[in-house]
């Protein structure tokens, strides 16, 4: 049995993005369990392009295959992919976004669509959005089955497009315990990210990519709220992460706020890891994801976290966090208030979220990720 897996996504144009995380976990943990399934994984790769699948090295299992497809971007999602794989007929294709569409019984796709946010959050330029949107329709129509992350994003993915339930597989993701633990931070090298991003006090965190879905003006707002409740209160607001896109009113109103809000740009894991070990509160304040890896990060460090009640939040969580409504400033503010003054609250906050974090593993992930696409061959084969 054999699957090409489709490496798109491991480019660096989605470097510090959650897919490329969760495409570079799987394809580590298949190159890994592939013998013991009976599978063949194909990945696509190129020499000629920046993609981390080519840092693979063959293995029992696992044959990388190359291809110059790769270094043309919208061909290799508008037909080149699908074009290969029906030429090369695999078992299966396995796409770890919904970002190259495939169609047909000679190219047969299991997709992983982790969200409906090109539905809920179109982006401002049309053809964008349109490009987007049709992906995600096509992904959704023609797999012959989907994983998501979440059994709130299979609901949405059901009502949105009226597949039905029995097409959806739910896998939930994980975090990178190699850095995101419970164990003490380095305090040298914490010392060094705090002092190279201008970090002298007290703060909270959010971090993720910037873009619409997270909610960081509102984020913004709240902690500028706080401020003027609590004059004295010495608490900056640290946003770590790249600038992803539509952006500019979480720049605006960082420059506006009542306090010091510090954005850091891209970081590594390491240095991630080491700012949630030493924050005050981290806060996600999304209105809508499909799982919200910074926020099991940030569980899993015990950091103490406070989220929103939206979409899979409370799902993922378990639970176990506080909560607030991330359409409401004041409920937000409010929320943050609580927690950054009651240290109990905090340390119940830290170890209640560390203790659910642990629930999540990538080989887990990648093993019943593994049981649903050979699930798929065979019916394939039986049909």
């Amino acid at each position: 049995m054999t699957i090409a897996f489709d490496t798109w996504c491991l480019g660096s144009h989605a470097r510090n993005h959650g897919v490329h995380v969760y495409a570079s976990k799987l394809l580590q943990h298949f190159r890994e369990l592939a013998p013991s399934f009976g599978l063949e994984i194909i990945p696509y790769v190129s020499a000629e392009v920046d993609n981390d699948a080519n840092a693979f090295a063959p293995a029992p299992g696992f044959r990388p295959r190359q291809t110059g497809l790769l270094k043309h971007s919208r061909l290799w999602r508008f037909g080149g992919a699908c074009t290969l794989a029906s030429s090369q007929s695999p078992d299966l294709v396995f796409s770890p976004h919904c970002t190259s569409l495939y169609i047909g019984n000679r190219a047969p796709a299991v997709v992983t669509i982790h969200d409906v946010i090109p539905l809920l959050f179109p982006w401002k330029q049309r053809r964008i959005s349109n490009t987007l949107r049709l992906c995600l329709w096509w992904c959704a129509k023609f797999s012959r089955a989907i994983i998501t992350d979440s059994f709130c994003s299979r609901k949405d993915l059901v009502q949105a497009y009226g597949i039905p339930e029995s097409k959806v597989s739910v896998v939930h993701l994980a975090h990178n315990s190699e850095y995101f633990n419970g164990s003490p931070p380095d305090l040298r090298l914490q010392t060094a990210v705090k002092q190279k991003l201008g970090i002298q006090r007290a703060y909270i965190l959010h971090h993720g990519v910037i873009k619409p879905n997270k909610n960081l003006k509102r984020l913004i707002q709240a902690y500028g709220a706080l401020l003027q409740r609590n004059r004295s209160l010495e608490i900056d607001l640290v946003l770590a992460g790249p600038l992803g896109w539509e952006y500019e009113e979480v720049l605006a109103a960082a420059k506006m706020s009542a306090g010091r809000v510090i954005l850091t740009g891209a970081l590594s894991d390491q240095e991630l890891s080491v700012l949630l070990k030493g924050a005050w509160l981290a806060v996600f304040p999304s209105l809508y994801e499909g799982f919200c890896l910074p926020m099991i990060e940030a569980m899993a460090c015990g950091a103490p976290t406070i989220a929103a009640n939206s979409s899979c939040l409370p799902e993922i969580s378990g639970g176990v966090l506080r909560y607030f409504n991330p359409e409401s400033v004041e409920e937000m503010s409010a929320c943050i208030e609580q927690a950054v003054e009651n240290a109990d609250l905090r340390t119940e906050l830290a170890e209640e979220g560390r203790a659910r974090a642990s629930d999540f593993d990538w080989r887990r992930c990648a093993e019943e990720t593994l049981a649903v696409l050979k699930g798929q061959i065979s019916v394939g084969n039986a049909t």
